[in-house]
């Protein structure tokens, strides 16, 4: 079973948690609150999805690059997924 499905619970309660954090900023913009809530709220946002982010890539990691039965061909295109998720999240 993919780690996501397995995850799925703590997973959505994470991209809900970041939907509450968007639609806060989305208020205090809407309201025209002042600078300093606006950047506080940008960087939870941030930190939030960052730490999706991590959560999802570890068990990719943990799952398919520590799998012992995975085989050469396997292991290579993981790495390849595991690369481009990084070069897009770092952009």
């Amino acid at each position: 079973m993919a780690h996501t499905i397995r995850d799925r619970k703590p997973l959505l309660t994470r991209v809900r948690r970041i939907q509450g954090q968007l639609r806060s900023l989305e208020t205090t913009l809407d309201e025209g609150g002042d600078c300093a809530a606006v950047l506080q709220q940008i960087a939870a946002v941030r930190g939030a999805v960052a730490g999706l982010m991590n959560q999802v890539l570890e068990g990719h990691i943990r799952e398919h690059l520590g799998n012992p039965d995975a085989t050469p061909e396997e292991r290579t295109q993981d790495v390849e997924q595991v690369v481009a998720a990084l070069r897009s999240y770092l952009r």
